[in-house]
């Protein structure tokens, strides 16, 4: 069944993991997303391992259903070829340093001539303005400039980066937003326009409580572990046999009761200490090794299940292996397997968390060869022969696949 953005096409010259996110995302929920990547290799991330027969995992996982064409666009024939394809598109997206695009001359003035409707995606470090718009920044340099880094780990142990990367993942959800609010705006007024993402603004915005209470309060926010900075108990302790997370709710009537009853800690409650989750959170030092000598009497499940039973929320603290067998998240098809001829066995990914109830998106099929659509987009899109597209290819402008995915030696590779 046809996703909700069917109807939208998008030419995609980002590489390596934040533009292919969002194009990603776009591509799960219907859009046409082709991949413009240079000849012979195309994008990087089909060199970064783990690798399985020679096929990079890492690409496979972010450019699922995708199609690719190869166009060389340092070449005039390649330039022409591309401001031809953006006549009949919806969006342009690229990740690239600024400036780089109108150092080809395919830049959001030019483009935009060729389409007024055009809507043109532009992610980078810093964005297309201010100082530091030339920097180069990678995922850990704008998770350090944004502070994330500063709040993640144990109180008084060292910077910590979070175990996913958060700064190119952040941009690559705005950057889908911006497009498809892009997309929106134009049903009113049939123009496009430049969406322009940095990833340092994008880990500002999802700092969303630290930044207000650094403002409201004059004080640094400092890494707490779990812990959350306002709510006590609100984070991961010991039990029996792993970990768990608990979440007292802010003004639910009776959970720090039930809670201490069920612990087996019923003095608790009337203390004075730890009436409320302000007086909680103050104390945390005082209350935590109690609450971890209680907790560690019991497994997770059996506290899991006490718990569930009184309504409190809580969960099993999971690692990758246990989080991807939860019946849930199977229930919800959040799995999908795709075999791939060359792999020899299926590979697993995340399916999309957005569950539309009439035009449902969903993982749409394996991920691209360098070049694979060529002949089947020059020829759909801008209605060439094949004898056209074949001058280009002996010419150099465009290059089809050749069936055997990359043929870099297994040193490169990884291959296994």
């Amino acid at each position: 069944m046809p996703g909700p953005l069917a109807d939208v096409s998008i030419l995609d010259l980002t590489w390596v993991l934040s533009g292919p996110f969002a194009s990603m995302v776009l591509c799960d929920l219907g859009a046409e997303v082709v991949k413009v990547e240079r000849p012979p290799w195309g994008d990087v991330a089909r060199t970064t391992g783990p690798h399985v027969r020679g096929e990079s995992a890492y690409f496979f996982s972010i450019n699922r259903g995708k199609k690719s064409i190869a166009i060389d666009l340092k070449s005039e024939a390649g330039r022409e070829l591309f401001l031809g394809l953006v006549a009949h598109v919806d969006v342009v997206m690229e990740n690239f340093t600024p400036g780089t695009m109108d150092g080809l001359g395919l830049g959001w003035e030019t483009l935009s001539a060729r389409n007024p409707r055009l809507i043109y995606a532009a992610t980078s470090g810093f964005g297309q303005t201010g100082p530091d718009r030339l920097r180069p920044a990678l995922d850990i340099v704008v998770q350090g400039m944004g502070g994330v880094m500063s709040i993640t780990g144990e109180p008084g142990g060292p910077p910590v980066r979070p175990g996913l990367s958060l700064g190119d993942i952040a941009a690559g959800l705005f950057t889908a937003v911006g497009i498809l609010s892009a997309l929106h705006e134009r049903e009113r007024s049939g123009l496009g326009q430049m969406v322009d993402i940095s990833m340092l603004d994008c880990q500002i915005a999802v700092l969303e409580n630290a930044i207000v209470r650094y403002f409201a309060t004059g004080d640094v926010p400092q890494p707490l572990g779990t812990r959350h900075p306002l709510a006590t108990p609100f984070q991961a302790f010991p039990t029996r046999d792993g970990y768990m997370v608990l979440a007292l709710s802010w003004g639910v009537p009776n959970q720090w009761e039930l809670f201490c009853a069920v612990i087996g800690r019923p003095e608790l409650i009337d203390d004075a200490r730890f009436e409320t989750s302000a007086l909680r959170t103050k104390n945390h030092a005082l209350l935590e090794p109690m609450l971890n000598d209680a907790l560690m009497r019991r497994s997770t499940a059996e506290w899991v299940r006490e718990f569930d039973a009184i309504g409190l929320p809580c969960g099993p603290l999971n690692n990758i292996a246990q989080a991807v067998a939860e019946p849930q998240v199977r229930a919800r098809d959040m799995l999908v397997e795709l075999l791939h001829p060359r792999m020899g066995r299926p590979l697993t990914v995340p399916n999309t968390p957005v569950k539309l109830s009439r035009t449902p998106g969903g993982v749409r099929g394996l991920p691209p060869d360098v070049g694979e659509q060529t002949g089947e987009i020059l020829s759909a899109w801008l209605g060439m022969n094949a004898d056209e597209i074949r001058r280009l290819e002996d010419a150099g402008a465009v290059a089809r696949a050749t069936g055997e995915g990359l043929r870099l030696p297994p040193e490169v590779l990884g291959e296994r």
